[in-house]
């Protein structure tokens, strides 16, 4: 029989030889730079797994365990894993489609404009967990996504970007599925109209469909934090995809902090969304300013150590910081961040508030004293300084969860006025001596600036070996914490956590594993629910209350930065890869000469 002039028999021959053909063609052809998996990752090549959905022999996985399976920290992990899958299972039952899971009442919410935000800030931690099934069932969900919104629904800028964006071009990192890094390309197109401004600064939401924005709760204001915390996503998309508009966009940002008049890096938490100006006087570590600060260090580690403006930026604020919001509690002497009114310089005024939120710094001094060090960029007492402060911030944070009976940690307190004792044990062993060489002026001392006790201590002759504020406290389950807990809940956030894991990943000590342990056993203990775990509402009480809440950072985040940290295996290596503020590891990569040309990149 005839189709078309020909016998029929001779299609499917026809068929396969220009499928063969085509596929010799394909494969002799070098792939194209940027939509190919770098090779910065520096992960090996692996077997294919044995499953239906494994990914292609040239995909490079994350190595296979080379320790004991069985020890104790892998079956640690392995019980972290355990959880996500738990959480997962209940996710996808009862909440497909949607954004998070009400984990109390079994249903859906959207909440996050109704793209299925869990499952997207999820993929890479299913990659990183070796659950590729769940990885490769999530493939067509994500090829399907159109990222719309009705005419009158905005999708916000900060969150979109750190949890959608940074998720896709994660998953596409680890994976190097080429659908993740088109649905990636898609979002950040989708989102530029939010840079439409008179200083390109970004408008609190968009409509990704009409370009509409909307400003949000606070009208002519951008906060630090929203500002600048979207230059990994966009400069990696830049790198990956060669559009340049990501990379300009984001960076007349960073222009804009250095050209503001503020010299000594105390970056203000509001700004002018069209002077592009400081509009407050409130400098933090806190909410409106956490991410901002992480994204300056974070961007020079992201170009593997080249964007210098960023490095500058971070070590001033990092100067700033030390000078203004580090304090000492008043009997336990813990160390703490804070934020200050920056108006009464030169000695900043305290809130003394200290938010859960703030936990992800000593992560943050502990990489920087890392990398900075080994540059040259601090000196060998600088990197001493920053990594003391990053041991001292991270007990207190560690002493938030061991001081209450859920063994969960507080998102608000507040601490009570240093009260200078001056036969204080711990201050009698560095103040008599460093009075007598000149100690100057005792304000600090009094109110309990952690520099003015950190030089006191230095000029003594650093009694005891480690300056005020690094000693292991003891928990206070009943009586005087040294603080007042301003908002009880705990909502499964994962700064705590974040933190002993780079704390563990470059100290190697130990007890921030165990730490880290004791953080699940409660999460396990007060949050988990028939369907996955949930927020709550008080640390105060044991078996604690419950919300119908389970925000999608903690699949992203909390159980990811667990996982990491009890893993024998340094599956995500920290020279090559950096973590987003939603805990999305990028690969380390180098801009192209034309690049750097175009970009003025040194």
């Amino acid at each position: 029989m005839l189709v078309g002039g020909r016998p029929r028999y001779l299609i499917p021959i026809a068929v396969g030889s220009l499928f063969f053909i085509g596929t010799l063609f394909y494969i002799s052809q070098p792939t194209h730079r940027y939509f190919s998996l770098p090779d910065t990752l520096g992960l090996p090549t692996v077997r294919r797994p044995h499953h239906p959905h494994a990914p292609p022999p040239s995909v490079r996985l994350p190595p296979r365990p080379t320790s004991q399976p069985h020890s104790l920290w892998n079956t640690r992990a392995e019980e972290v894993k355990k959880a996500f899958i738990h959480a997962y299972t209940g996710y996808t039952q009862y909440a497909a489609g949607q954004d998070e899971l009400k984990p109390v009442s079994n249903e859906g919410a959207n909440n996050f404009v109704g793209w299925g935000v869990t499952l997207i800030d999820g993929l890479d931690t299913m990659w990183i967990m070796g659950l590729y099934d769940e990885f490769y069932a999530a493939i067509p969900t994500v090829a399907n996504m159109t990222f719309s919104l009705k005419e009158d629904k905005y999708a916000p800028f900060f969150e979109t970007v750190i949890r959608y964006l940074g998720g896709l071009l994660s998953a596409y990192a680890l994976s190097g599925e080429p659908i993740l890094l088109s649905r990636a390309d898609d979002l950040g197109q989708d989102l530029l109209p939010a840079f439409n401004t008179t200083k390109g600064l970004p408008m609190y939401a968009v409509n990704t469909v009409n370009g509409h924005t909307d400003q949000g709760w606070a009208p002519g204001i951008v906060f630090y934090s929203e500002a600048l915390s979207c230059q990994m996503e966009y400069k990696y998309l830049a790198h990956l995809t060669g559009r340049s508009e990501y990379f300009e966009k984001v960076e007349a940002m960073m222009d804009m902090v250095v050209s503001s008049d503020i010299a000594d890096g105390a970056f203000p938490t509001r700004w002018g969304l069209f002077s592009g100006k400081p509009a407050s006087t409130q400098f933090s570590v806190g909410a409106f300013a956490d991410s901002a600060h992480e994204y300056m260090l974070k961007q020079w580690l992201l170009s593997s150590r080249t964007e210098s403006k960023a490095k500058t930026l971070y070590l001033q604020t990092v100067s700033a910081i030390f000078e203004h919001l580090l304090f000492l509690s008043p009997t336990r002497h813990l160390l703490y961040v804070t934020d200050a009114d920056t108006s009464t310089k030169p000695h900043a005024t305290p809130s003394r508030t200290f938010e859960h939120l703030s936990c992800f710094f000593p992560g943050l001094l502990t990489l920087g004293a890392h990398n900075l060090y080994a540059t040259g960029d601090l000196t060998e007492d600088q990197r001493d300084m920053h990594q003391w402060a990053a041991e001292g911030l991270a007990n207190t944070c560690w002493t938030t969860y061991a001081d209450h009976t859920s063994g969960l940690g507080p998102d608000e307190v507040k601490f009570t006025n240093y009260a200078f004792v001056f036969d204080d044990p711990e201050v009698r062993a560095y103040l008599p001596e460093a009075m007598t060489k000149g100690l100057g002026s005792m304000d600090g001392l009094v109110t309990g600036r952690w520099m003015d006790h950190f030089n006191a201590w230095k000029k003594a002759g650093r009694p005891g070996g480690v300056p005020p504020g690094v000693r292991d406290p003891q928990p206070v389950l009943q009586g005087d914490r040294d603080y007042k807990n301003q908002k009880s809940g705990y909502f499964l956030r994962p700064e705590t956590v974040e933190s002993f894991y780079l704390m563990y990943r470059t100290t190697g000590d130990v007890k921030w594993r165990e730490r880290g342990w004791a953080v699940f056993e409660a999460i396990e203990k007060e949050t988990r629910t028939a369907s996955g775990y949930a927020s709550i509402s008080t640390v105060e009480q044991s078996p604690a209350p419950k919300m119908n809440e389970m925000p999608s950072f903690f699949m992203a985040e909390t159980l990811k930065y667990l996982y990491l940290l009890f893993s024998e295996d340094e599956l995500v290596p920290l020279d090559r890869w950096v973590f987003n503020t939603e805990a999305h590891p990028l690969p380390m990569f180098e801009w192209a000469d034309w690049e750097k040309d175009r970009y003025a990149i040194p």
